[in-house]
């Protein structure tokens, strides 16, 4: 965080100083809820959770060099007292942003913003120093958090929104007010708790709604293939930009293809030009992302051969997203386990069929969460999708949902062997242990909650009995 003494951040934040010897100390390191994290000159922030309270540590985060706590009652070591802690990370957030004189990009969407962060943060980092959003901490914590990590050198600062309800996002860009805000496309996500897909839109559209003036530099970047998303346009006084494979598009994709091993190749148009772009990430919904981020950074004034080379080399900096390995025996494995919902299940689904044209496929799901009444006819499609697609076997771990994917298959004409429905992760490890051969391509993808990483870890690692269930 950039320096500021514990007399500023208290008066920021609207709090007492207790047992401060010297209010003129300044916070010169980072900002952190994990007392594991905490470092010379660092402030820690005492949540209360279901089962930690962070007050409970303070004496020991002082002693690894805590300038101080942030908390909501004293703790006998130097604190800032707030009545509420949340309120109070939020308010020094937003103080922190203003002073930085960064440019501020937030993204939202309801699949693909953790792959688009990386994607902007990567291209970005180029052309000036970029903080970004760990992996997805894109909530009310996660996000100022993030911000509170940029210094007097960033220059880009790049934000992921998450939303679960109307007003969420429209909370977080006042905390942190963004010049350029890109929404991705609205889907199924979480449309248990919206309600609706015309609800989720009116939420993911908060972001444009709260960009500056076109005239004050405000730019809403905007996925053109996505009706509820171009329609947003109407609802921002920023200059809109549009992306994706619609020639209508200002940042568009052409001769869009795959290679041999699955991974994206396109021609990439901008207003200022062409380039060509083969992409190192797997699957044909990268394109999109692509297309997003290169928006954003043609926005910032980079060349379209800087954005064609930056997406070209781009790597995923954030785990469990199409991570691919190949075993030593020639089995790859593909962990996309950190999570699911329909649009991102097709998407993996469709990288599987073309990484393994001409080797044997297997889909290891699970539970798509919160689609609530929608979650029957999803997850059925799903398994019927996984039949159109050719994959070799679909093992669908899990209790209900799973039988509703295998139930989907077998509708769509996936009879005998072809789709097969376990209880655990276990029991998926010991079968895939069983059956796999050299050359075999596994996709491993459930809802986070699932936790069908360990089945990638375990088929990667040659884990014993029982190692899943110990994960």
């Amino acid at each position: 965080m950039i320096a500021l003494s514990l007399a500023e951040i208290a008066e920021v934040v609207g709090g007492q100083t207790h047992d401060i010897p010297d209010p003129t100390v300044e916070v010169t390191g980072s900002v952190v809820r994990d007392s594991r994290e905490v470092g010379p000159g660092s402030l820690f922030v005492a949540f209360v959770g279901e089962r930690v309270d962070g007050h409970d540590y303070a004496a020991a985060v002082v002693e690894a060099g805590a300038a101080a706590v942030l908390a909501s009652r004293p703790v006998g070591v130097p604190a800032i007292v707030v009545d509420d802690v949340q309120t109070a990370l939020g308010a020094l957030a937003r103080h922190v942003v203003r002073r930085l004189g960064a440019t501020l990009v937030a993204l939202t969407g309801s699949a693909g913003k953790t792959s688009t962060k990386d994607l902007i943060a990567q291209v970005l980092q180029r052309k000036a120093p970029t903080v970004w959003t760990p992996g997805s901490l894109n909530n009310e914590i996660g996000l100022p958090l993030t911000a509170l990590s940029a210094t007097e050198e960033t220059r880009f600062l790049v934000l992921e929104m998450g939303a679960r309800g109307i007003g969420h996002i429209r909370y977080l860009a006042d905390l942190t007010p963004p010049r350029i805000g890109l929404v991705l496309n609205v889907g199924t996500a979480h449309i248990g708790e919206f309600g609706g897909r015309e609800q989720i839109a009116q939420a993911k559209g908060e972001l444009v709604e709260g960009l500056p003036p076109a005239e004050d530099g405000g730019a809403a970047i905007l996925n053109a293939d996505d009706p509820l998303v171009r329609a947003m346009a109407t609802r921002t006084k920023a200059k809109v930009i549009l992306f994706g494979e619609s020639g209508e598009a200002d940042v568009r994709a052409e001769n869009v293809r795959l290679t041999d091993s699955g991974q994206p190749a396109f021609t990439l148009h901008t207003p200022s030009g062409a380039s060509d772009v083969t992409m190192r990430l797997y699957g044909e919904h990268h394109v999109s992302n692509a297309l997003a981020a290169a928006a954003v950074a043609h926005e910032l004034g980079m060349s379209v051969a800087e954005i064609a080379t930056a997406l070209s080399e781009a790597g995923s900096l954030s785990r469990w997203r199409m991570e691919v390995t190949e075993r030593p025996d020639g089995v790859t494995v593909v962990n996309d386990a950190y999570n699911a919902n329909p649009e991102s299940m097709r998407a993996a689904l469709r990288a599987l069929a073309a990484m393994g044209q001409g080797r044997r496929t297997w889909a290891v799901l699970g539970k798509m969460a919160e689609l609530g009444d929608e979650a029957l006819a999803e997850h059925d499609a799903v398994g019927r999708l996984a039949v159109r697609l050719n994959v070799g076997k679909l093992v669908a771990v899990g209790g209900r949902e799973a039988s509703w994917l295998q139930l989907g298959a077998y509708n769509e004409g996936s009879w005998g062997e072809e789709s097969v429905h376990v209880s655990d992760a276990q029991a998926a490890v010991d079968l895939l242990r069983s059956e796999l051969r050299p050359g075999d391509v596994v996709l491993v993808k459930a809802s986070r909650s699932v936790g069908l990483e360990s089945v990638a870890e375990a088929l990667l690692a040659g884990g014993t009995e029982g190692e899943v269930a110990a994960r």
